[in-house]
C-alpha cells in the first residue's frame, strides 16, 4: 500500500505542471498490435484527458500495412525509413490505418470513458503536404508543409483527436504520411509541451546494434549533428523529434512502446524512461 501511495505521491507535482499542457503522442509498434497494450495504451490516453491534460494521437500502422500488402502479393519496400508508395500502396495504406486502425482506437478510447473523434490528414484540409524530396525513390509520400491547428483545437476542446497518417494535395492525390513526421508537425504547429514517440526499442541508441548504448538526453542540436548517419526507423523518429523542438516543444521522447503504461511511466515518474530530446 504504500508503494502505491508514494507513486501517487510521485506523480502528483508532474500533474500539476502539466494540467491544461497538450501532449501529442505517436502510436505505433508493438503498442498498437498486442491486445492487452493497446488496452493499457487507451487506459493511459483516457486517464490523462481526466487528470486535466489535451492528449492528441497520431498514428501510423506499417506492421499492419506490410502484413496486408503481403496478403495481396504486394512487394513492400523502405527506403531511408520511408515505405516506397506506389498509387496501389497508398490506397492499402488508406483502407488499413482508416477502416481499421484508427476506428479501432477510437472505440477503445470511448469504452475507456473519454469521447474520441477520428481524422485523417484529409479531413478539415488538416495537413497541407507535397511530394518528398526523394519522391523518385519512395513515390507517393507526402511531406507535411502546413497543419491547421484550428481543426484540432476546435476538436480537442471537448474531444480526443486520433488523427491517421494519410493526406491528399490540393488537386486530391492521396500520399502515405510518415506517423513520426506527422506526429512532429503537429505537436510543432500546437506548440505542445511535449511529443511523445512509442516505438518497439528502448530509445535512440549511440550504436544501433548494442542494447546498453542507450542515450537518455540530448539536445536538438546534438540529434541535428548526427542525424545524417542514421538509418532505418530511428531517422524519422529523430526528425520528427527536430521538428517539435524547433517549433516550441519543450520535449520530445522516444520510449518502448514494449513495456506496459510506458506512457504514463515516462510523464509522471522521476526516472522516466527512453531518449528525451531537449532545445
Amino acid at each position: 500500500m504504500t508503494a502505491n501511495i508514494d507513486t501517487l505521491l510521485e506523480a502528483l507535482p508532474y500533474i500539476r505542471e502539466f494540467h491544461g499542457r497538450t501532449v501529442v503522442i505517436k502510436y505505433g509498434g508493438a503498442a498498437m498490435r498486442e491486445e492487452q497494450l493497446r488496452e493499457d495504451f487507451a487506459t493511459d490516453v483516457v486517464l490523462l484527458k481526466y487528470v486535466g491534460l489535451n492528449p492528441i494521437v497520431v498514428h501510423g500502422g506499417g506492421p499492419e500495412i506490410s502484413e496486408y500488402m503481403d496478403r495481396l502479393g504486394m512487394e513492400v519496400r523502405f527506403h531511408e525509413g520511408l515505405r516506397v508508395s506506389d498509387a496501389e500502396t497508398v490506397e492499402v495504406t488508406k483502407m488499413v490505418l482508416l477502416g481499421k486502425l484508427n476506428s479501432d482506437i477510437v472505440q477503445r478510447l470511448n469504452r475507456h470513458g473519454q469521447p474520441a473523434v477520428g481524422l485523417s490528414g484529409s479531413d478539415g484540409s488538416l495537413f497541407e503536404v507535397a511530394p518528398v524530396p526523394n519522391a523518385e525513390q519512395v513515390g507517393f509520400v507526402g511531406s507535411i508543409e502546413r497543419v491547421d491547428v484550428d481543426v484540432l483545437n476546435h476538436i480537442a476542446a471537448d474531444y480526443i483527436p486520433v488523427i491517421a497518417s494519410a493526406a491528399s494535395d490540393r488537386n486530391g492525390q492521396s500520399y502515405n504520411v510518415n506517423a513520426d513526421e506527422a506526429a512532429g508537425k503537429v505537436a510543432a504547429a500546437l506548440g505542445a509541451h511535449k511529443a511523445i514517440f512509442l516505438t518497439d526499442i528502448e530509445g535512440w541508441r549511440a550504436d544501433a546494434a548494442d542494447e546498453g548504448s542507450l542515450i537518455s538526453r540530448a539536445t536538438v542540436a546534438e540529434v541535428e549533428q548526427r542525424l545524417a548517419g542514421i538509418e532505418g526507423g530511428m531517422r524519422p523518429k529523430l526528425g520528427a523529434c527536430v521538428d517539435a523542438i524547433h517549433g516550441g516543444v519543450q520535449s520530445a521522447h522516444i520510449i518502448d512502446g514494449r513495456k506496459p503504461h510506458s506512457l504514463l511511466l515516462e510523464l509522471f515518474t522521476d526516472a522516466g524512461i527512453g531518449t528525451m530530446v531537449t532545445p
